[in-house]
């Protein structure tokens, strides 16, 4: 029999219904209570907090005993605990182990290192850093451990991958530098010579996964035969792909330690300078012209003097970071007193053992910045800084139900930070 045309409009509208009530009732629904919430835009402590956390984002915030709670949620109570947004890490390197360094990691096959990347980001994800930004992954390993994490095969943080970091022929982004001549025959997809190389670079590993693209502007501390300092991108080839990848909807990370490299890629365009070494007053002045941020991975001189040798790191690496070290530090205390806008990034994997991420937090604040920037650090900053406000960054409604949580007051004690009680993410707790 035929139905009217009226009936079976008013036939999928009931189903329609149905269904809508049906996920409605499936919808998993988490509530949140603590002692108290650090609101990392005010700086302020708010008291007996409550969050409705709905399909992994927040769907209301208010106090306990005033917000109506769904009375079948999930619950996830932390008496005598602050809670934190999920902390977020704007350079890690998730395949990469800071314990085998120098030409050891040779010793193992390729596939090693995406075994190593899910390892590293179960750590990364435990210590409190729900997003993390890779910028530099061999083989796109940095997808793969994207894609695994997003479909639920393994546990990990978000994670914004560069896939492979850019750079010149021998430069510290060439994968084959410091090798001999053997190696050239090996396909290297991530060199190019020219400002339209990179272009097409850009394009490429766009095509394959890129959501931020990661040049190397100067030369590096870990890689053997270069000069930290010195500049190894023209101003042509880094203006070539900050114009590429901002047409793409792309933004650009550039490792520069150099002071001509630091001001070249400011002019180019870039959005974040990465490590930052040897920038001075115009390298401030330019930042805040064009709107850029520093990531200053002040950390790691620490670790890398202490335990680069056992490690494998170079000799070469350890005299450079004995330059370098001091003055990184340096120009962080005078970038934030100048004003420079400054997120959180470590070289986690690559310089220090994942998971480890936090020990970074009581460097800043010994360098000059107060607690609460650190932490605006990794989280409303680098949120801005990633173009993902709407996501990540802070405890608000609408954004993902990404929380840390430790017992007392960060503001205090910002190494508290380095032991998290409670790590939820998208309403989901994971530690």
């Amino acid at each position: 029999m035929r139905h009217s045309k009226t009936g079976l409009t008013k036939q999928v509208t009931a189903l329609a219904a149905a269904w809508s009530l049906s996920g409605a009732a499936l919808a998993a629904t988490t509530v949140v209570t603590a002692d108290r919430l650090l609101d990392v835009a005010s700086g302020r402590l708010l008291e007996r907090p409550a969050l409705v956390i709905v399909d992994g984002r927040i769907s209301a915030i208010g106090t306990q005993g005033t917000l109506a709670l769904p009375a079948d949620a999930t619950r996830i109570d932390l008496p005598g605990q602050t809670l934190l947004p999920g902390l977020i890490d704007m350079h890690v390197h998730l395949d990469a182990d800071a314990r085998i360094s120098g030409t050891r990691y040779l010793d193992y096959t390729d596939s090693f290192w995406q075994a190593v990347g899910v390892a590293n980001a179960k750590a990364m994800l435990e210590a409190g850093f729900t997003t993390v930004r890779n910028v530099g992954s061999r083989g796109y390993n940095d997808v793969g451990l994207k894609q695994a994490v997003d479909q639920g095969y393994i546990p990990g943080p978000r994670i914004v991958p560069a896939t492979y970091a850019l750079g010149v022929t021998g430069g510290h982004c060439d994968g084959t530098e410091g090798l001999p001549p053997s190696f050239a025959a090996v396909p290297n997809p991530s060199v190019a010579d020219s400002p339209e190389g990179f272009r097409l670079l850009v394009r490429t590993v766009r095509k394959y996964g890129a959501e931020v693209i990661k040049i190397c502007a100067t030369g590096g501390v870990l890689s053997r035969t270069d000069v930290a300092g010195a500049q190894q991108m023209s101003l042509a080839e880094m203006k070539a792909v900050a114009d590429e990848a901002h047409m793409l909807g792309l933004k650009v990370a550039a490792h520069a330690h150099g002071l001509a490299g630091i001001n070249d890629a400011l002019r180019a365009g870039v959005d974040t300078i990465e490590h930052a070494s040897l920038a001075d007053a115009e390298s401030f002045r330019l930042a805040k012209e064009h709107g850029a941020w520093f990531s200053m991975d002040i950390y790691d001189d620490d670790y890398i003097l202490a335990e680069g040798a056992k490690n494998g790191v170079f000799e070469e690496s350890l005299v450079k970071e004995r330059a370098i070290g001091l003055k990184q530090r340096q120009t962080f205390r005078a970038a934030y007193q100048a004003g420079v806008k400054m997120v959180f990034g470590t070289d986690n994997g690559a310089v220090f053992p994942a998971g480890q991420n936090a020990l970074q937090f009581a460097k800043m604040v010994e360098w000059g910045m107060p607690a609460i920037d650190a932490i605006r650090a990794a989280t409303l900053n680098a949120a801005q800084a990633l173009g993902r406000e709407s996501d990540v960054g802070a405890i608000a409604v609408g954004r993902y139900g990404d929380l840390v949580a430790v017992r007392g007051d960060p503001l205090r004690d910002v190494r508290l930070l380095e032991h998290p009680s409670a790590v939820i993410k998208g309403g989901e707790r994971v530690k």
